[in-house]
């Protein structure tokens, strides 16, 4: 697609809801894979549970390992979009390989397979994210820089909304208000699940473009060996960010457990897909609105009530005995999100700079992937262990302490 650059150096190509075109169709693409990986993926830990008997701290291995095995692919997929100056090139691979690894899904039989397909996919997520971040950033400039990315948050949840309806209507048809996940189920959530996957790639390829940008003077890959070398030349205030999300992380296990708790709590498996949805609608109604907020008042202040209101949230799912009361938690858990996740990527664009953007996000990627194995295996061993509230309590006590972190030693 035929782009062109204006005096400011973002990308001009016509403006849809009143922003670059480009960070639209960034979000249909993220929306088509939304749908895709929540018809598919959502529900694994019901699968691992329900149809391959796995144990919790077998889930909660896979859980981690899926999220942080792609941090080493986030980290190096950025730095290499910086060294050669493209971006798009990575995204398109990184959404194919996890396009072509979906539907072997169909044929998982046990959790060593699972873990193999999800490694699969999150490679292809760890490759595209931060130069698909980096994307979204070089389109808009600084002061549109919170509404840039709400937009493509509330746009890639969307997806999630989507999906998980059609998950919602596949269940009731083929198995009414069960209380598990069966085989047959599943078959056909991955079947009509790959479809918005192939979407996805083919809007990246005809409707994306990107600015002509000179290679960054990075000269070789970082050695690895010490953050200090990883973390030449970016400013102190975005050490001490990535530092503060590792404390957060530590005790943001995968959703898995959020998933299960519901289970645990007695949901029947649509109810559960419900929670789900209602999650993801707040997720995506919030995000804009959080977005332009945080251009307004600072980045930090927004980050810091985020925080807070997860770790209310970990505190409910910990002390929850009722149904209603997973359902609050769950649109309440959709507020963090939706108030964090887009406000958090402007926020590591506002820390470093543009030729080093990609960079960043790789490393921010890759302390909360790298973070979350310990956390999911952690939770794991808390629910077996202790009691299944247990992780909960784990959570809402760290996020308290990034939040003094942040308060105390960040400034804008």
């Amino acid at each position: 697609m035929k782009s062109t650059v204006n005096d400011r150096g973002y990308l001009r190509q016509g403006r849809i809801l009143s922003l670059n075109r480009n960070v639209f169709f960034l979000g249909i693409v993220s929306l088509l894979t939304d749908v895709s990986t929540d018809m598919i993926f959502t529900l694994v830990p019901l699968f691992l549970a329900n149809v391959l008997r796995a144990p919790f701290i077998t889930i909660g291995l896979i859980g981690g390992l899926s999220e942080s095995i792609d941090a080493v692919f986030r980290f190096f997929s950025g730095w290499f979009s910086d060294k050669v100056g493209k971006r798009k090139p990575l995204a398109v691979l990184g959404y194919s390989i996890s396009t072509v690894a979906k539907p072997f899904m169909y044929l998982a039989s046990s959790w060593g397979m699972v873990l193999a397909i999800r490694f699969s996919d999150r490679v292809g997520k760890g490759i595209r994210t931060s130069p698909r971040d980096a994307l979204v950033a070089d389109s808009v400039s600084a002061r549109e820089r919170g509404k840039g990315f709400g937009l493509h948050r509330a746009l890639d949840t969307s997806g999630s909304v989507l999906g998980l309806a059609v998950v919602a209507i596949i269940i009731y048809l083929l198995q009414g208000e069960g209380l598990q996940l069966n085989l047959k189920t599943y078959q056909w959530l991955v079947v009509v699940g790959v479809v918005p996957a192939v979407l996805a790639v083919l809007v990246l390829l005809i409707f994306v473009g990107e600015k002509e940008r000179r290679p960054s003077p990075i000269d070789s890959v970082p050695s690895g060996s010490t953050l200090n070398k990883l973390t030449t030349g970016f400013d102190t205030r975005f050490k001490l960010f990535l530092a503060i999300m590792a404390v957060f992380t530590l005790g943001n296990s995968s959703d898995f457990f959020v998933i299960l708790r519901a289970q645990n709590l007695e949901a029947p498996l649509i109810y559960i897909v419900l929670m789900l949805v209602l999650f993801n609608v707040t997720y995506a109604v919030i995000s804009l609105p959080a977005g332009m907020l945080s251009d307004r008042v600072g980045r930090r202040w927004v980050i810091t009530l985020g925080w807070l209101i997860y770790a209310l949230v970990y505190l409910g799912f910990a002390l929850a005995s009722s149904l209603w009361q997973v359902w609050i938690l769950f649109a309440g858990y959709g507020i963090y999100y939706g108030i964090v996740e887009g406000v958090a990527r402007a926020f590591v664009a506002d820390l470093v700079t543009e030729e080093k953007r990609g960079t960043a996000y790789g490393l921010y990627h890759g302390v909360v992937g790298v973070t979350l194995l310990p956390a999911s295996l952690l939770a794991g061993w808390l629910w077996q262990a202790v009691s299944p509230a247990a992780p909960f309590y784990f959570g809402a006590g760290l996020a308290f302490l990034a939040m003094l972190g942040m308060m105390a030693l960040i400034r804008e």
